[in-house]
């Protein structure tokens, strides 16, 4: 299996390279040279399998023959023992024909798990291998780095710099990173948004000395490992409602798209999806993307579903050049010119196939707010802001069900939000219940890419 840059300018590399690089030299985005695919009787046969299983055959048709089968089914074992729910991500049904994908049952409370947790992993068979340290600098917008702290933390054969927006996360969000004793481990407030916060690890990973410096990798859903890893549950819910014999539609809280775009993999690898609804915040671009056909950036709004306050949303560049039949020099130029003037027109053709599958609905405040009252109400099931977001996005447009919300975090990471519109506080589980009272340790820096550079050469060095 080999994975080629969306922007073409760098040459192939094999699914371990790709994973370790994160981002390709040239700026784009790796992706399969082409996609694999099961039978129809090999979704069939997923049925009732245990979720490590189905997750080490789908991740293993991406890393073809540079994992060994037997080693990775024995990380996959391991990586989902960590989850407080046997069948890992459960569905709950909230009405006739609409069920909830829990995604939020590994560490950090957060879906975010389920790919790192494996990730880490990978990291620790591969490098372990070669003998390497490397230095993992993610961005996020609240969950990514609760999850990539909580997977790497005490690796000896990995550094992690979590850079997160200061005052623009949650404190339960903030505490799962900064909580974190070990000294592999650097959280960072950045005085900024997480645009600026992407933005920055972007511009460390095109600045080849610092790369070679610290051997830089990222973590973030530019990392193709992620992406192969979320899918999964895509099969395994799909399955438990009747695929492949039936399609199976999606509604997904979406800020940096790499979540929605795993369903759209496992489309590609041969799983029936009827529609994936793109449910957004009123940080709406990818909802005004699939609307009008124009990708813009606009002002960054803090909302009560911070993880999508997001106006850059990495993956949309890996479909963007799937829709444009794998045009690598117009993706360039389309997201080159994004970074500089901060909007593309996708052309018609192009939007015309993303329309296939995706449909994009923006969600203010207020109907948030009411998803989770009407939830409560209707099924008992008390949801986070990113979850009422879909659930309020699914109620305006007509999608062929069976569909899966995808339910990305616990309520108890959202506390005071989901205590001010329900009138419940929602609590952390056992594991967690002593979160507040961990000493925290971070460092507060400007959204400057050359103080940030230069802080991670040094914790590199340290």
């Amino acid at each position: 299996m080999r994975y080629v840059s969306t922007r073409g300018q760098s040459p192939a590399v094999g699914f371990v390279d790709a994973v370790l690089a994160g981002l390709a030299p040239d700026g784009g985005l790796y992706i399969p040279e082409a996609w694999p695919t099961f039978t129809a009787a090999q979704i069939a046969g997923f049925a009732g399998k245990p979720y490590h299983e189905v997750a080490a055959a789908v991740i293993g048709a991406f890393a073809g023959d540079e994992i060994p089968a037997d080693a990775l089914a024995e990380m996959c074992r391991e990586a989902y023992a960590t989850f407080k729910h046997a069948a890992v991500t459960p569905l709950v049904q909230l009405a006739p024909e609409v069920f909830m994908a829990e995604l939020f049952h590994g560490p950090s409370l957060a879906f975010k798990d389920v790919a790192m947790q494996i990730l880490a992993r990978l990291y620790d068979h591969v490098l372990g291998q070669q003998n390497r340290v490397q230095t993992i600098l993610c961005a996020t917008s609240g969950d990514t780095g609760g999850a990539a702290v909580e997977a790497f933390r005490g690796r000896k054969n990995v550094r992690v710099v979590a850079l997160f927006p200061e005052g623009r996360i949650s404190e339960v969000q903030r505490r799962f990173m900064t909580t974190a004793p070990d000294a592999n481990v650097a959280c960072v407030a950045v005085s900024g948004t997480f645009d600026d916060c992407q933005a920055i690890v972007k511009q460390a990973f095109q600045d080849q000395a610092l790369r070679q410096a610290v051997d830089l990798s990222g973590v973030n859903s530019i990392n193709f490992a992620r992406i192969a890893a979320q899918a999964v549950y895509y099969f395994t819910s799909a399955v438990a409602l009747g695929a492949p014999h039936r399609p199976v539609s999606f509604c997904v809280p979406s800020g940096n798209f790499g979540d929605a775009f795993a369903g759209y993999v496992a489309s590609r690898m041969g799983l029936p999806i009827a529609r994936i609804v793109v449910a957004t915040n009123s940080n709406d671009i990818l909802a005004g993307a699939f609307e009008t056909g124009r990708y813009a950036r606009g002002q960054v709004h803090a909302t009560m579903s911070p993880a999508m306050d997001i106006q850059s949303a990495s993956n949309f560049e890996r479909l963007f050049f799937e829709a444009t039949g794998r045009d690598a020099a117009a993706t360039a130029q389309a997201f080159e010119g994004f970074n500089a003037n901060g909007a593309i027109n996708v052309p018609p053709a192009a939007l015309a196939k993303m329309r296939q599958m995706f449909v994009g609905v923006g969600v203010g405040e207020d109907d948030t707010a009411k998803a989770i009252v009407a939830t409560l109400d209707t099924s008992g099931e008390l949801i986070d802001p990113h979850t009422a977001v879909a659930v309020s996005a699914l109620g305006r447009v007509d999608v062929p069900g069976p569909v899966v919300v995808l339910s990305t975090a616990h309520a108890a990471k959202f506390p005071e939000d989901v205590a001010k519109v329900s009138g419940l506080t929602p609590q952390l589980p056992r594991g967690a219940a002593d979160l507040a009272g961990r000493p925290e340790r971070f460092e507060r820096l400007p959204a400057e890419a050359e103080t940030i550079k230069a802080y991670v050469r040094t914790f590199a060095g340290a």
